[in-house]
């Protein structure tokens, strides 16, 4: 073997040991955001499909905040190691308004998984001439919140029957 072939497969061989092992990011379990609002994300469909809850500590209104369903998808996961995703969340039990969440998975050099997301809130509003008002745009991070495994989001959902008791 020549000494350019030798330089070649030693470089090769070396480059292999010493490519950092690129980390998958997982949609799937427990997240939180920089405004302590919850999501709790299920395994993925083979399809990409995806279901979960959202607990959410900001309200429009004020007042107390019930778990909302959410339902998206994501990129297949084999086809990127930090896939985008996009979902939905109704906050049909306390507002009359919509939400759509778009973002990428990613790991950071540490291994901490974060969900980059944008989103668009839309409230529903009376006529035309408010349409103006019905639209917030804004951002999150989403960091995984270790936790056994299971559903666990109802556990850590506060309860809103003092809030449902009439003010004196």
């Amino acid at each position: 073997m020549g000494s350019g072939a030798f330089t070649l497969a030693l470089v090769l061989a070396l480059s292999t040991c010493v490519t950092p092992v690129e980390r998958k990011c997982q949609l799937s379990g427990l997240w939180r955001n920089e405004q302590d609002s919850l999501m709790e994300i299920s395994a993925l469909a083979d399809d990409g499909g995806f279901q979960g809850e959202y607990l959410t500590r900001v309200t429009l209104a004020g007042g107390c905040t019930h778990i909302s369903p959410l339902r998206g998808a994501q990129r297949q996961p084999s086809e990127a190691a930090w896939p985008t995703f996009a979902f939905t969340v109704w906050w049909d039990t306390f507002s009359n308004a919509t939400t759509v969440f778009a973002g990428q998975c990613f790991v950071d050099a540490s291994g901490r998984e974060m969900l980059s997301t944008m989103w668009l809130l839309r409230e529903a509003v009376g006529s035309l001439e408010e349409d103006w008002q019905a639209t917030r745009v804004g951002r999150n991070v989403f960091t995984r919140k270790r936790t056994p495994k299971g559903k666990i989001l109802h556990s850590l959902s506060p309860s809103c029957e003092d809030a449902a008791l009439p003010v004196l």
